[in-house]
């Protein structure tokens, strides 16, 4: 299947290659960010790319950056390709701020295992699978080479943030949180949890790399969760890491999806992008770079080879 697995070009200068994302200098001096099929789990990238993965994640991150610019500025300019988004160059802040609404995924592995305070915030014994909060809560980790949980003192204390720049970022991240959490509500999903990165850009708070797509959100079946919540239906990247977790071998995750595996993940990022947005993703039917760089050409940001 077409794919966009990896992206290269001796015109732009490679600023950085994530494990999804690819951002060069654009001619402006701004950031392209080109966004691939990679998949990314377990802090190891798989070697399967995800056809159309990279167009959901962008589009979705898009939409989103548009809807809740009103709570807090990002640093979206424009969209080059369904791929390709070029961004105001910001300085991140190395911190996760992650928002769980529900027990689920490591923090009910880790609540399992006899844990009951993550990044500072305590939790009660008694807590059941799926089982919501009261209220959402923000447990933040460090983005390092393996992000770690950590109090907010420790952030403050370690250098990572100044306390009153963490303070805004929480509660933008809750503002953030309680709008898309109502918007999915309305479409019957569940925004379960998710995770959002902060900069800064001439001194302002901003939203920068994604926000509220599946490679960073777990979203739910609002019925699946009503009918049974223990087996409620994953509608994210949890059901390869599932898929993963199911198929450890020697204390080792596979490095490859099956076919079925890959085509069903396809499925569910295609799926989740009609529900939230109304409208399906458009997929063209010829070659993902082919396109990709003829739109950079068009917009001026490469030379026709």
């Amino acid at each position: 299947m077409n794919t966009l697995n990896h992206f290269a070009t001796p015109q732009l200068e490679l600023l950085h290659r994530g494990k999804v994302r690819d951002s060069y200098r654009a001619p402006s001096g701004e950031r392209l960010i080109v966004v691939t099929d990679r998949l990314s789990a377990f802090d190891s990238v798989l070697d399967t790319p995800v056809a159309h993965k990279g167009a959901v994640l962008n589009g979705l991150a898009a939409f989103w950056f548009d809807k809740t610019k009103h709570i807090v500025p990002n640093h979206v300019i424009s969209l080059l390709d369904p791929n390709v988004t070029l961004a105001h160059e910001a300085e991140p802040i190395r911190v996760e701020m992650i928002v769980r609404n529900y027990i689920t995924g490591s923090m009910l592995r880790g609540y399992q295992q006899g844990q009951r305070s993550f990044s500072g915030v305590t939790v009660p014994d008694g807590l059941t699978k799926h089982q919501q909060f009261p209220e959402p809560i923000v447990t933040p980790t460090t983005k390092e080479e393996s992000d770690r949980e950590i109090t907010p003192e420790s952030l403050v204390s370690e250098g990572w943030v100044a306390a009153d720049l963490y303070e805004q970022m929480q509660v933008k991240a809750l503002e953030l949180f309680n709008f898309a959490s109502s918007w999915m509500a309305e479409r019957g999903i569940i925004l379960v949890d998710t995770k959002y990165e902060f900069g800064l850009l001439d001194g302002q708070l901003i939203l920068i790399d994604e926000i509220h797509t599946p490679d960073s959100s777990r979203f739910w079946s609002a019925e699946d969760y009503a009918r049974n919540p223990g087996a409620v239906e994953q509608m994210d990247k949890e059901y390869v890491r599932q898929w993963l977790i199911a198929n450890k071998h020697d204390g080792q995750y596979p490095r490859a999806l099956t076919p079925e595996v890959s085509a069903e993940a396809t499925r569910r990022y295609l799926d989740i992008y009609e529900r939230i947005t109304g409208s399906p993703l458009p997929i063209g039917d010829g070659d993902v770079r082919t396109r990709l760089v003829g739109n950079l050409v068009r917009a001026g940001i490469m030379k026709e080879a």
